[in-house]
This record gives structure tokens, sequence and C-alpha cells, in this order.
């Protein structure tokens, strides 16, 4: 069973009261072995909202956790924010964002409160644009029909060097302009090790992108990117806890490598003072963890004011329309979470994402797969 999209101009849709909402949580096994210098990804923790407006359309909306703190979101949702959302107007993003914002002013801002935000954001566009007949991407922007794609899903911290190489041999040969290769290994010539042999299997005309995840100090961060510039690495991710914008800074300074940042930032306050401060060169805004779609869009031109790049983090089935959206996206992270609970993947043409035409999010729900995975 899927979620069936409101199609041309029925004016019955056009009554965006919010008269019913639910959350529940869903439990979705990794689809590969992912670990990194800090944590390995346990399950995704599917938050899922679903609304339903006085004109007859249906909102699906989620946001995750990988492992720890979907319980928390889901008890959010259900004690508070729920019964503050019924009654507004799907068709207005964002006053039901600011009045749900206003209303967790206790625990804001914070990952359990984006997390729950998103979770509600998400399912209000996807209501608001089958309601007008739109694809998100459209609705959002429609800068461009498609975005790039790099890989993530081989180049993971407990692979060899010789699955790194073979991994990023066949994403290449599938058209993907880019790997990313997890780096944090105890001793930096480790990680140049690696690096250099997949750069030389590769060949230059492929992007190599690094990804500490938050692991080092800004003194071995600065070490560490000398070596990596050698291999003409085309960014450097989460090299330094998230809160330390001014080890960043220092970073940034120091090193001709561009500098990503944003995975874990949870507010658009928090990516302007990165942005002032100079200490991030592309920024990977992720829709779950900053709140949703309305705050996304706010950091993304915020982003495209400073001309610095957005390439979002995860959730591809989604950020394929936002970074369709806006004229200053640069990558789309490749690694697919969600075909155990949809009908259809992600459009792939030459080594790009294609973004959905359908009216909504443009994901293909597969409704009894995700009740058969819910645990609460």
């Amino acid at each position: 069973m899927t979620l069936a999209p409101a199609t041309g101009t029925d004016r019955t849709a056009l009554d965006g009261t919010i008269v019913s909402a639910e959350a529940w949580l869903s439990d979705l096994e990794v689809e590969t072995v992912r670990t990194d210098a800090v944590q390995s990804f346990v399950k995704q923790e599917t938050i899922f909202v679903r609304i339903r407006t006085a004109g007859g359309v249906e909102g699906l909306g989620y946001s995750y956790t990988i492992g720890t703190g979907g319980g928390a979101v889901l008890s959010l949702l259900r004690t508070g924010l729920l019964d503050v959302l019924v009654g507004m107007d799907a068709h207005r993003p964002e006053a039901v964002w600011r009045a749900l914002f206003s209303s967790t002013r206790a625990t804001t801002v914070g990952a359990i409160t984006s997390l729950a935000l998103a979770a509600i954001d998400t399912a209000v566009w996807d209501a608001r644009c089958k309601a007008a007949g739109l694809p998100l991407w459209v609705a959002a922007g429609g800068a461009r029909p498609s975005i790039p794609l790099y890989d993530t899903e081989g180049g993971w911290l407990h692979f060899s060097t010789d699955e790194l190489v073979a991994q990023a041999v066949e994403s290449k040969a599938r058209g993907m302009h880019g790997v990313k290769i997890k780096v944090g290994k105890p001793r930096g010539h480790e990680d140049y090790e690696r690096l250099a042999a997949v750069r030389d299997a590769v060949g230059p005309g492929m992007d190599i992108m690094v990804d500490a995840n938050q692991s080092m100090t800004a003194a071995e961060a600065i070490r560490r990117a000398a070596l990596f510039e050698k291999l003409d690495i085309f960014w450097f991710e989460e090299p330094l806890p998230a809160e330390d914008v001014a080890g960043h800074r220092r970073l940034a300074e120091a090193t001709s490598l561009p500098v990503a940042v944003g995975e874990s930032i949870y507010s658009v306050g928090q990516f302007r003072e990165y942005l002032q401060a100079k200490a991030a060169s592309i920024v990977q805004v992720d829709v779950a963890r900053v709140g949703g779609i309305t705050p996304w869009l706010k950091v993304a031109h915020l982003a495209e004011a400073f001309n610095v790049a957005v390439a979002p983090h995860f959730l591809m089935e989604l950020h394929v329309s936002l970074c369709c959206a806006i004229p200053n996206a640069l990558y789309l992270e490749h690694i697919p979470q969600l075909r155990a609970v949809t009908c259809s993947e992600m459009t792939i043409s030459e080594g790009a994402g294609v973004a959905p035409t359908t009216p909504g999010l443009g994901i293909e729900w597969d409704l009894d797969a995700i009740d058969d995975l819910r645990v609460s």
C-alpha cells in the first residue's frame, strides 16, 4: 500500500487545516555495515509523522537516529507537539514550524527537539506539495532537475585498502562523480596510504572526499590536512567536534582543502556562526537534524549569501529534491537506506540523482512494510 498523491486542481484539497496527526517509530536495519572513527551505524530508528487535512490530503514525514534516542523523539511528539499541530494550516509551513518551535523553548536548541520538528515539518511539506500538485523540488525553488552523486558506501573505516580500491573503481564505473573515504586511523600515514591507493586507482578525474567524524583535535587535523593535500582531496569533512568553531577556523586558515561541516549542527544560528567565522567551505546541512525542510532552506540560502556550496548529509531520497530546489547545491551523498520501506528507488542517470516529479516529497512509501517494522 502506498500513499496516493493529490493530482490536478481538486479544490477540496485547498483546506489545509490539520485534523489529525499521529507519530510512531519503525526500526530499519542498516543496508551494510557502517563504521567510522568514533561509532558504528547500529540501526536507523525512523520516526514517522502522518497528518491529514480537512481537504483530505495526507502528508507523511520522517526523521531518524542511527541507533539511540528515537524513543525520546517519539515521546516529545506524542506528549506535546502533535496536540499543538492539530488545527494549524499545512499550507503555511513557516507558521507551523514557528509555533511548534516556540512551544518547545525549554528544550531548544537540541537534537531531540530538532528531530521531532523535522518529522512534523516534512509531513507538512508533503501535504502542502500534494495539495498544490507540485513536487517538492519545484515548490521549494526548482533550480535544476538533477544533482551529481558521490558514493559513501564503499569508504567505511573497517574496509581494507584493497576493498576501498575495488569499491571506488566500481563507483567510478557506475558513473559516480566522487567517493568518500573515512579517515581517523591511529596514525596519519595509515590514512594517507589508503587514500593514495584509491587515488592511484581512480585517477585525477574523480573527486575523493575524506570524513573524520569529529575525531581529531585542531592540531592533528592540520597535520593530516597537510598530508591529504598531496592527493588533491576534494573536502575534509567533520575533522573536529561540531561545537569547535574556532578550531575549524584554524584549520580552514591552515589548509587549501575545503572544510565541510554541518551534519551535527542543529540550528540555523549555528550555521551562521560557522559562515561568519569563515570556518566552513562546504555546508552539509541535514534536514532531519536541523529541524526540517523549512530551516534547511534557510541554511541553504544563507550559505548562498556567503558564496558557499551545499552538500547535505545522508537522506538521499529526500535531499535529492532539496538539492534540486536550490542554486548552490554541489553534491548529493549516495547512501541507500529506505529500500526496505519504499516501493521504488531514487532515479539515477549518468551519475546524478534525478528529482522526483510526483507531488509531495517524492518518496513512494510501502506502508505495510513500515507497519511491519513498528516498535512503538
